[in-house]
């Protein structure tokens, strides 16, 4: 009758290939899972923004978004500079079409309260680990829980924790020290007076050619975001990018990249209502061929008409409301997903403002009660009488 420890682990070429580390599961900065299915997301840099995508937190990859904003504001333009701000900040690859190169120095910096926040966030969580760590089972339902699983778990995730969407300033720009993406900006327009060469590709073309070069030719942990700014816009595209052939052929082969590669790619596109309305076909196919569509109206009030944002600026006049926002569809809605019941994007009005701080932020919009304004009016009349003897 043999012995033998019941301890002992039996070797085996299984288990030393099991053990190796894999590099595939590595996170990827700036991509996170949907909590509602898993499926990689990434954000576009306004978390107000995030939450509207029917409960996934952020843009699902593989996805496009056009938004459309009538009159001469830019508010679009704003949702670009942080979609583009959020891709160099976390490393990834922004291809921009009809933009100059100057275009990169106007995007926002980091946000200094952003900074301290998460400096503070940090510390106290290791005083609690180390002083309180019995209290650690109120938190799971009073079931008793492991002190050494418990610092595992904190010191795993505090080496692998990354921001997914950062805090921009909009009086700031974004420092070269915090840029850790590339950007390359690819002409809309041929030169004027410039004959082109028989052959030439069109710019949609040759944009649709080089991204997907870009795409085939890196790694598959790099994540790459396409930015149209004003699409169609005169000011921008030729006469002959206008044709419907020529922008429907592009949104198809933009489409079809997306769906090619739907964990390394997200696209956002913004179109001047005021040019091309939603009464118009073309505007209508392009809305089809995208897979979410927002719509920006600006109110036509006093409050547009300020200068933009300054660092001695009053909290509450940058809280007011400048716009109206419409969800006509979102990139991903299916049985499980959110959005029309959690949310608020398909039961009420949206509005939006833009501050220096906190940047453009989305919200549900409500009437003041009526007189409030009479009332805030009249209030420092009757304050200076109540003074008098």
């Amino acid at each position: 009758m043999s012995f033998r420890k019941r301890n002992a682990v039996i070797s085996s070429s299984n288990s030393s290939q099991s053990a190796a580390p894999r590099t595939d599961d590595a996170p990827i900065p700036g991509v996170r899972p949907s909590p509602v299915d898993g499926r990689p997301t990434t954000s576009t840099g306004t978390a107000s923004l995030d939450s509207l995508f029917a409960g996934h937190a952020g843009l699902p990859l593989g996805t496009s978004l056009l938004i459309g904003e009538h009159g001469t504001t830019d508010f679009a333009g704003v949702l670009l500079r942080y979609y583009a701000a959020e891709g160099m900040v976390q490393g990834h690859q922004i291809h921009v079409l009809g933009l100059h190169d100057g275009w990169r120095h106007e995007l926002p910096g980091l946000s200094t309260e952003d900074k301290k926040s998460s400096s503070k966030s940090e510390a106290p969580s290791d005083d609690k680990m180390k002083i309180a760590w019995r209290y650690e089972s109120l938190a799971s339902g009073g079931t008793p829980r492991d002190r050494n699983a418990i610092q595992r778990q904190a010191n795993s995730g505090a080496g692998t924790s990354s921001v997914f969407c950062h805090s921009f300033d909009l009086t700031r720009r974004l420092s070269p020290t915090n840029v850790k993406g590339q950007m390359g900006f690819h002409p809309s327009m041929s030169i004027p007076g410039v004959p082109l060469p028989k052959g030439t590709l069109s710019p949609f073309k040759q944009f649709i050619k080089e991204v997907a070069y870009k795409l085939a030719n890196s790694p598959p942990s790099w994540i790459h975001r396409v930015i149209i700014p004003g699409i169609l816009s005169p000011t921008g595209y030729s006469s002959s990018s206008v044709r419907p052939e020529e922008v429907l052929q592009f949104l198809h082969a933009l489409r079809a990249l997306l769906r090619q590669y739907p964990t390394r790619l997200t696209a956002i596109t913004t179109l001047p209502l005021s040019l091309y309305p939603r009464t118009t076909g073309l505007t209508r196919w392009m809305e089809l061929l995208s897979d979410g569509v927002f719509e920006l109206i600006p109110l036509q009030s006093s409050a547009i008409h300020v200068p933009p944002p300054s660092s001695g600026s009053d909290s509450k006049s940058d809280e007011h409301t400048q716009g109206l926002v419409k969800v006509h569809s979102l990139p991903i809605f299916h049985e499980k997903g959110g959005g029309s019941s959690e949310a608020y994007a398909a039961h009420g009005d949206l509005s939006f403002s833009l501050s220096r701080s906190k940047g453009l932020v989305i919200k549900p919009f409500y009437l003041p009660p009526v007189g409030e304004d009479q009332e805030e009016k009249n209030q420092p009349e009757s304050s200076k009488g109540s003074m008098e003897f």
